[in-house]
């Protein structure tokens, strides 16, 4: 892909940096659609069509000291991919930053959330999917994106992560849930129930200190975001989506977008995606000024 090759304007330099992008070009446990791979060059190729000036906050992003560590290698099988995206996020978390991780198929957040140091300050995880993404294995890989709110668990506990927007499930995941207690919040729910109402029960029930978003582009509806591996109808909206970062955002810890696949669309879910990126930083620098 041609283009720009970083995030916007991401000239910080990573000790100054207050967020640091990172792209995971990977998407070999798709299990529909492929090209995931290119989700983070489009990303950041889009990410250049916007103002830096935020109307909503008065936060010029310009200001915002970003940091764009590139890609990750391109790797063989997601056990490499793995072990090789603990060990560039686990540095991000110990300097006190906030990693902006850009994929990549689903498969590629839990190790974002793995990388999370102990002892530092609770963490919870608000999963924002279309699935639920609960199977201990698929296909043989524990590690497909068909299992990454499970993987996530295994690192928080059930109490402190939420998968918010779900509307595609097999019942041998609900089955399985039963006896384990993760909550979700449908997209039916939030239909009937209204957005805020939604959200502030999904943070309400994540009594951390800290939230990481995971954020599969698919749980927006496809009217939106058609450019995704496992579209879905039934979706959030895309001002859904952002009403949710913007209320977690005093609370984030980091940040994932997973799942865009552009050859699926003209670059409509690559923008949409990078605007979301933008929101969740441009939020998160207006609580740090209003504190």
């Amino acid at each position: 892909m041609t283009g720009p090759t970083t995030f916007a304007d991401a000239r910080a330099s990573f000790d100054a940096a207050r967020f640091v992008v990172l792209g995971i070009p990977f998407d070999r446990t798709t299990s529909f659609r492929p090209g995931a791979r290119f989700g983070p060059d489009s990303i950041r190729q889009h990410s250049w069509n916007f103002e830096s000036y935020d109307l909503e906050t008065g936060v010029d992003l310009a200001e915002v000291p970003v940091h764009d560590l590139g890609n990750t290698e391109e790797f063989g099988s997601a056990t490499e991919m793995v072990r090789s995206v603990r060990e560039e996020i686990r540095p991000i978390y110990r300097k006190g930053k906030i990693p902006i991780v850009l994929g990549g198929d689903h498969a590629c957040a839990p190790p974002s959330v793995e990388a999370y140091p102990e002892g530092a300050p609770s963490l919870g995880i608000l999963y924002l999917d279309a699935h639920l993404d609960f199977r201990a294995s698929y296909l043989g890989d524990d590690r497909s994106h068909a299992c990454s709110s499970r993987r996530m668990l295994e690192k928080v506990g059930a109490e402190n992560i939420v998968v918010f927007g779900v509307r595609s499930v097999s019942k041998e995941e609900i089955e399985d849930n039963k006896a384990i207690g993760m909550s979700f919040v449908t997209a039916h729910e939030v239909a009937r129930d209204g957005i805020r109402a939604s959200v502030d029960r999904a943070l309400r029930s994540l009594k951390t200190e800290r939230v990481y978003i995971s954020l599969d582009i698919d749980v927006i509806d496809p009217a939106y975001a058609g450019a995704t591996g496992t579209p879905e109808p039934f979706g959030l909206s895309a001002r859904d989506v952002k009403l949710a970062i913007d209320a977690a955002a005093p609370r984030l810890a980091g940040l994932d977008i997973m799942e865009v696949s552009p050859p699926f669309d003209q670059g409509n879910t690559s923008a949409l995606a990078a605007r979301l990126a933008r929101e969740a930083i441009a939020r998160v620098a207006a609580s740090d000024t209003a504190r």
